[in-house]
């Protein structure tokens, strides 16, 4: 079964529909470093580099080129989502269709509808943050106001029926809290879209774990615990990286910051805005908006910054989040592009005192063993790996995801599928059609 991804990063979330029965003939993506990465795992495929508002008929044509006329069964494609990330300030913007228009990124989707309307493929594929369904933009076409995934149902709608959800992605054994939404789009006039109209299932997997009758979501305790890697400590570059793994390292923190980290109790998924703790006169009572120490006047082990008079504040954040330990009975806070900043969500070691590696965070993503990573770590930096982590879907989620396009392609009888009523489904459509 032939398959084409645009917006591929690394080729973590086709991974997975690989290991389903798909063959990818074409990857795609803009950031070179993320194509070389993606084209060892996927050696078969054509590579194409570039924006893909310019190199879409690129990818089109290298398809065609060893294909012919033949369709894909699969087009697979994430677009860029950070101006939709709960993280981002400009959130609040979502319902200005100017302010969307002015992020190229939001129109990212329209690439994937030419590259569709071309290729006709049975199964496209989009995942994104759960903000996609919602984020308003200006149809170039029309420039009225609608949704970036309503834009694209517009453009495939002569051709495709839209299957929407919303899942966090624990609900799949995938160890961390993810929440995402996916379009799957099956072409009209296949027996596919014929399967599921009779059956009024959907082209989802149904959950594994976290409901009645299922084992309980994968915790980040026993994740870590699976992957066994060696103890690290953040106070040294020595102590801060393991001999034997290149990827299971992580920054030496400076100073106050380590203190900082080792005074949230391990195991506690306490963070540093609740400690009561100064480094030289050791536990204080003090309330938590207050950033100094009563007895000697300097700055407590909390989030701090000083003020232009030399005053000393606590810094204006996320403070449900933000310096917090992961919880070890929980499964982890997602796995971000931030996951190496202490200040970003959940990002210190459940009782470690360092953040998680790139080795760990891929783990938590589900990247197979077998993943190859090539030099990258020590070629570009633990920074650049990481993002290409973040930004990556969960291959156990795409595999699962693959076996019932499989199946479905292929006419045999489907593994366990979500219905068309679930509330997975009705919540997304819900907000596809707000």
């Amino acid at each position: 079964m032939k398959a084409v991804s645009l917006f591929s990063n690394c080729g973590a979330g086709d991974v997975g529909y690989a290991a389903a029965g798909f063959k990818f003939a074409v990857i795609a993506e803009i950031i070179k470093r993320r194509l070389v990465i993606a084209s060892i795992n996927h050696p078969d495929a054509a590579s194409v580099h570039g924006d893909l508002r310019k190199t879409w008929p690129v990818a089109v044509d290298a398809f065609i080129e060893t294909h012919g006329l033949e369709s894909p069964a699969l087009l697979t494609g994430c677009p860029p989502c950070q101006d939709m990330s709960s993280a981002q300030s400009r959130r609040g913007l979502e319902a200005d269709p100017d302010a969307g228009s002015r992020d190229g990124r939001n129109l990212l989707v329209l690439p994937l509808a030419h590259a569709a309307n071309e290729l006709k493929p049975t199964f496209v594929v989009v995942e994104n943050v759960p903000a996609f369904l919602r984020r308003k933009v200006r149809d170039p076409s029309t420039h009225a106001p609608i949704s970036a995934a309503k834009l694209l149902c517009r453009r495939l709608k002569d051709h495709y029926d839209v299957y929407p959800i919303l899942v966090n992605l624990s609900e799949f054994g995938v160890p961390q809290n993810r929440n995402r939404a996916f379009l799957t789009f099956v072409r009209k006039g296949t027996a596919a879209l014929d399967i599921l109209k009779r059956s009024g299932k959907t082209p989802f997997p149904a959950p594994t774990h976290g409901g009645p009758g299922l084992p309980e979501e994968v915790t980040i305790d026993q994740a870590l615990r699976e992957l066994g890697l060696s103890s690290l400590d953040s106070r040294s570059e020595m102590s801060a990286r393991s001999r034997n793994e290149p990827m299971h390292q992580v920054p030496r923190m400076k100073d106050r910051y380590y203190a900082m980290v080792a005074s949230i109790p391990p195991g506690s998924g306490a963070s540093a805005w609740e400690t009561d703790q100064c480094s030289k006169c050791g536990h204080v009572d003090v309330p938590p908006e207050i950033a100094t120490c009563p007895r000697c006047k300097e700055p407590l082990l909390r989030p701090i910054c000083r003020e232009p008079d030399g005053a000393w504040r606590l810094v204006q954040g996320f403070r449900n989040s933000s310096y917090r330990r992961m919880a070890p009975d929980q499964p982890a806070a997602t796995i971000t592009t931030a996951s190496g900043h202490l200040s970003s969500d959940r990002t210190p070691h459940p009782w470690e005192n360092r953040v998680l590696s790139p080795a760990e965070c891929a783990f938590l993503q589900t990247f197979p063993s077998d993943f190859k990573w090539g030099d990258a770590i020590d070629r570009w930096g633990h920074t650049p790996v990481r993002k290409m982590i973040g930004e990556a879907v969960p291959p156990r989620f795409t595999e699962l995801h693959g076996r019932i396009l499989a199946a479905l392609h292929q006419g045999r009888d489907l593994p366990p599928t979500i219905d068309y009523n679930d509330q997975h489904c009705v919540a997304a459509r819900t907000k596809l059609d707000a």
